[in-house]
C-alpha cells in the first residue's frame, strides 16, 4: 500500500511540475506585446461615423484617447490609462467616457497576436464575464476586436492604423 501511495505521489508531483514548467515556458511578455497597439488608429463605425484612437506609451503602460465623429462633429470622447500589474501579469485600465461612470478593465495577451479583456471584477474568471473582449492583431496595420455580452457577439470593430 505504501508503494502505491509513493507512486501516486510521485506521479502527481511529476504532473504538477511538468505543468508549471510548461506554463513558465509559454509565459508571454505582456509589456512587449502591448507595444503593437501604439500609434494612431481609425475605426469606421457606420456611414459617416468614425472613431479615432491615439495610443501612446506611458510608464509600463499606455494611454488611449478615443474620439467618435459623425459628419465632422464629435459625439463622444473617452480616455483610458493602462498600467502593467506584474503580480497579475495583466494590464489594468481605468476607462472614463464623458458623461458615464468610470470602468476598470483588465487586458492581457493569450498569444503573440490575440488578447482578451474583461471588467476587473471578472479577472479571476474571464469565461464567466458579463462583458468580454477578444482581439486579434492581424498585421502591424490592422486589429480586429469583438465584444461579447453574456457570451453572445455584441459587436466587432476593425482598427486600421493611420499612417
Amino acid at each position: 500500500m505504501r508503494r502505491i501511495l509513493v507512486a501516486v505521489f510521485a506521479m502527481v508531483f511529476f504532473c504538477a511540475y511538468s505543468s508549471v514548467a510548461q506554463a513558465q515556458q509559454q509565459k508571454l511578455n505582456q509589456v512587449e506585446l502591448v507595444k503593437q497597439f501604439l500609434g494612431h488608429w481609425r475605426v469606421d463605425v457606420a456611414r459617416d461615423t468614425v472613431t479615432y484612437v491615439i495610443i501612446a506609451p506611458f510608464g509600463t503602460g499606455f494611454t488611449c484617447d478615443f474620439r467618435t465623429v459623425v459628419k465632422n462633429k464629435t459625439i463622444s470622447e473617452m480616455k483610458e490609462l493602462y498600467g502593467y500589474d506584474s503580480k497579475l501579469d495583466k494590464y489594468v485600465a481605468a476607462s472614463l467616457e464623458k458623461g458615464k461612470d468610470i470602468e476598470i478593465w483588465a487586458l492581457w495577451f493569450t498569444s503573440n497576436t490575440k488578447y482578451e479583456g474583461v471588467h476587473f471584477v471578472d479577472v479571476s474568471n474571464p469565461d464567466k464575464a458579463k462583458i468580454r473582449l477578444e482581439g486579434e492583431i492581424k498585421s502591424s496595420d490592422e486589429c480586429l476586436q469583438t465584444a461579447f455580452i453574456d457570451g453572445v457577439v455584441a459587436g466587432a470593430e476593425d482598427f486600421k492604423r493611420i499612417k
